[in-house]
């Protein structure tokens, strides 16, 4: 096992290893005075790892209270939210209590909004099952939900009390979903030196896990406690992401997160490559690691349509945009620009 201790507003720790559902109970006794725990899953992983979790959480004598969704980015909508923080009442939890979410990304970033607005905030632990929540969603207290024409426009920051990452629920891991947490992994290869682009693409992620995940936390930590709020250094964690929201919301949602931040982190750098900001030798690494992992794609949007998205991307402020260039593998730095020039960086990275 490996633990990443993060020093943010709330000091936790990042465990990974195996083992941590089928443990529950014993793994949250020390964080929590109450007895009631509500579980948050959607039904996917509920139906492969509820069983266990409820188990290992009653046989610790925990009252559990259980709420699940529809898998799927849909669910991370303001009805599930209002319904999930409506079943903490109903279920009578306290700030003693606790809140586990089981599950990927939107499992964790709609119950830790929940968690952090109930009561004006209850404890959460998190049990990531996919590997993109394993190395990113789950880390550094970002949550929050969708609105219909906007991703993650209402949210808050909100650490959670601790993080188990079990190694043992990505051997279930759908290939698309392998595949997006590997998009994640990439991103961190390109904006830290630290020999992590050379270990991925040297020998594959599902060979090396624990090494993989403990690498990226330890990158994303360091980012969140120099800047817990995204405010400077830790827009750098948002490579690929401008043009890659732009993507998912473009699409519908159809897809997926970790996709379309390889579609955003190939575009823009072959926009900068023309801008010369970067070499057309980093460009070719990226894009070859990306076909690597299957998530080389074009564009598939005209920039026009994706510049509507991007026009009410949370990351604006008074007409500025702030993206995230690379200038060589493992160094990127983030560029202020006005909204209308990222027109010409999206034509620029291959729109059609």
């Amino acid at each position: 096992m490996q633990v990443v201790t993060v020093n943010a507003s709330k000091k936790y720790d990042v465990k990974i290893g195996t083992g941590f559902v089928g443990n529950l109970g014993e793994e949250i006794a020390p964080l929590m005075s109450g007895k009631k725990v509500m579980l948050v899953s959607d039904d996917k992983v509920f139906s492969l790892y509820g069983e266990r979790a409820v188990s290992s959480l009653e046989k610790s004598g925990y009252i559990v209270s259980i709420f699940t969704f529809p898998n799927g980015e849909d669910s991370k909508n303001i009805n599930n939210y209002t319904n999930l923080v409506e079943a903490l009442f109903d279920a009578q939890l306290t700030r003693k209590d606790l809140v586990i979410a089981l599950g990927g990304g939107v499992v964790t970033d709609l119950a830790g909004f929940a968690a952090a607005t109930f009561q004006r905030g209850v404890g959460i632990v998190m049990v990531p099952t996919t590997l993109l929540a394993a190395v990113d969603a789950s880390v550094g207290g970002k949550n929050g939900i969708n609105l219909t024409k906007g991703k993650n426009q209402i949210g808050t920051f909100y650490q959670p009390l601790e993080v188990l990452c079990d190694i043992e629920t990505l051997w279930t891991l759908p290939g698309e979903e392998y595949i997006n947490g590997c998009s994640e992994i990439i991103k961190y290869a390109m904006i830290v030196n630290d020999g992590l682009f050379e270990l991925i693409r040297d020998k594959e992620v599902i060979d090396q896990y624990e090494e993989i995940i403990t690498r990226c936390i330890t990158i994303k930590r360091d980012y969140v406690e120099a800047d817990e709020f995204d405010v400077g250094k830790r827009m750098m964690l948002n490579f690929g992401h401008t043009i890659g929201h732009a993507v998912e919301a473009c699409s519908g949602y159809k897809i997926p997160h970790g996709r379309a931040v390889a579609i955003g982190m190939s575009a823009i750098t072959k926009a900068a490559v023309v801008n010369g900001y970067c070499t057309e030798d980093t460009r070719m690494q990226l894009d070859e690691l990306l076909e690597q992992y299957e998530l080389l794609d074009e564009l598939p949007f005209k920039a026009e349509d994706l510049m509507e998205c991007v026009k009410v991307d949370k990351k604006n402020s008074s007409g500025m945009l702030r993206i995230v260039i690379p200038k060589a593998i493992g160094i990127c730095t983030i560029k202020e620009i006005y909204k209308e020039e990222c027109f010409k960086w999206i034509v620029l990275g291959g729109a059609r």
